[in-house]
């Protein structure tokens, strides 16, 4: 892989930060993951996502959500752009090729099995040290 991000923070500014330049990158022809751990992994599995303290009032979200969609990075509800739909977003990022991948260790400690998008695939450890060995660049941390 060449780029792996890893996206930790329950924050759907994070999330959608990662996604849309994971997508960003995979249009430029890079093979591109992303692992999800901590509280990502958490939210994703049915617990609440936030967002900063910058973008919590209503006017900024609806704003990330209509200009993130207007460039491609599908987030917008389908139904009303003001709202973001992260399940939206991660299908369009597994649609557009993005490797989506839940971290083995963060997953046996929240016991998410089962409770995960199915955008997102589970992996092992041995998968998951591979995937990091071999890439190019790894951004964020765990």
């Amino acid at each position: 892989m060449d780029m792996i991000l890893v996206c930790r923070d329950a924050l759907e500014n994070s999330v959608i930060g990662n996604v849309a330049m994971a997508i960003a990158a995979k249009k430029e022809g890079q093979d591109v993951g992303i692992i999800f751990t901590e509280e990502a992994l958490a939210a994703l599995a049915g617990e609440s996502f936030g967002w900063s303290p910058l973008f919590q009032n209503r006017d900024a979200r609806i704003k990330i959500s209509r200009n993130a969609t207007a460039m491609g990075v599908e987030v917008s509800d389908v139904k009303d752009n003001r709202w973001t739909d992260l399940s939206r977003l991660l299908k369009s990022a597994k649609e557009a090729g993005v490797k989506l991948m839940a971290c083995p260790i963060w997953s046996q400690i929240l016991a998410v099995d089962g409770k995960l998008p199915p955008e997102v695939t589970a992996i092992n450890n041995a998968t998951m040290l591979k995937e990091l060995k071999q890439a190019k660049i790894i951004i964020g941390g765990f």
